[in-house]
């Protein structure tokens, strides 16, 4: 069974960027005063929504793969085995 495109780029997308901001985290780590600025609380949901929000823009732009085994409700054929 074949990876669709759009879920490989949205997971090829949330590595890289998880890696990219941990990465820059570790750089900056000797500085608080970067992300200091918002709550305890709130600072790890808003550092997850970095991630989050590459992974869904590269799912949206991805193209999507065509499954020609899929029935369409306009076509009204069934499938044919390979």
């Amino acid at each position: 069974m074949a990876v669709e495109t759009k879920v490989k780029a949205a997971a090829a997308a949330t590595y890289v960027a998880s890696t990219s901001l941990l990465a820059g985290l570790t750089v900056v780590q000797d500085h608080p005063g970067l992300v200091g600025w918002l709550p305890a609380w709130l600072a790890p949901f808003v550092l997850a929504v970095v991630p989050t929000a590459i992974a869904g823009v590269a799912g949206y732009q991805a193209k999507h793969t065509p499954r020609p085994d899929l029935v369409t409700a306009a076509s009204g054929s069934t499938p044919t085995e390979p």
